[in-house]
């Protein structure tokens, strides 16, 4: 039996992770987290998200642009993050509506594909 998710992992080009600390931890407000000292040699670093992890890992050649994959973000004010996301430089795209949510797209500076979605 499948008890939850414990992590996702997406990826940033490497000796970029000050760049994503600034975007995920800076702009979107996530909690850094300590990484095993075994996997420290392998660039990249963790986000605690309430129950689960998000594991920002560093990777060549992949063009994060061109993908739908992504993480969706829950949250409880949808104008708030369209304007603060729009005033730090952030494009939003629109979504396709998914019945009894509001939802938005950007992608982070790397070109990951970040979702914001709110029950209605």
């Amino acid at each position: 039996m499948i008890a939850g998710i414990h992590h996702a992992q997406i990826t940033i080009p490497s000796g970029k992770e000050e760049k994503a600390r600034a975007f995920y931890c800076g702009l979107l407000g996530l909690k850094d987290m300590d990484k095993p000292e075994s996997l420290k040699g392998r660039g990249g670093f963790w986000i605690r998200l309430g129950n689960a992890d998000l594991h920002i890992g560093t990777e060549e050649g992949v063009d994060r642009s061109q993908t739908k994959a992504h993480i969706a973000y829950e949250v409880n004010d949808m104008k708030y993050w369209k304007e603060h996301l729009e005033k730090h430089g952030i494009n939003i795209l629109p979504s396709i509506p998914i019945p009894g949510y509001d939802r938005f797209e950007c992608r982070d500076p790397f070109g990951n594909r970040v979702e914001m979605i709110q029950a209605l």
